[in-house]
This record gives structure tokens, C-alpha cells and sequence, in this order.
């Protein structure tokens, strides 16, 4: 309840109630990142293998079933419910 009222409630309350100069955030996707990124001259790094396997194990033993973690081109996605909350990757300089 905490994540769906902190983090999904304001930003639907900016989506539905904010329009112009008073919307805060426009968010985008991860694969709309991931453009802008390359686009920018930037080469996404390999997540460690290690790292990604031991925090989906962890997430699925120890957290609430309807917190997802999962892996998808090279970004590790945070969810509930079905939705991305969070997409993490790694970059450097091209």
C-alpha cells in the first residue's frame, strides 16, 4: 500500500490532474532511455550476472509476490502489480 500511495499515487495525480507548466514529471520509458543514451554516444555496460541473479532470488524468497524483478536488454527492472516502478542499467562513453 505504502508503494502504490508514495510512488504510483503521485504520479498518477500528476498525469490526470497536471497539464502545462504545472505537470512536474513527463517520465519515459526504459527503451526511450535507451535511445536517447546511444544516441548520445553512450555504450550500455553488461549487468554482472552475479549481482542480477542473486537480487531476482532475493526478491522472489523474501518480498511480497507482487514485487517483480526482472531482466530485460541489458536493464534491471523494478515492478508491482505489473508495472515498471524502477529500470536500472550501466553506461560509459562510447
Amino acid at each position: 500500500m505504502l508503494i502504490e500511495k508514495e510512488i504510483f499515487g503521485r504520479e498518477a495525480l500528476n498525469v490526470i490532474a497536471c497539464e502545462g507548466w504545472q505537470r512536474v514529471e513527463r517520465p519515459k520509458t526504459y527503451k526511450q532511455w535507451q535511445v536517447r543514451n546511444l544516441r548520445a554516444g553512450f555504450d550500455q555496460i553488461p549487468l554482472d550476472r552475479e549481482m542480477v541473479t542473486g537480487a531476482i532470488q532475493r526478491v522472489r524468497s523474501n518480498y511480497h509476490k507482487d514485487f517483480v524483478i526482472d531482466e530485460d536488454s541489458r536493464w534491471l527492472l523494478q515492478g508491482w502489480k505489473g508495472g515498471i516502478i524502477y529500470a536500472l542499467s550501466a553506461w560509459k562513453p562510447a
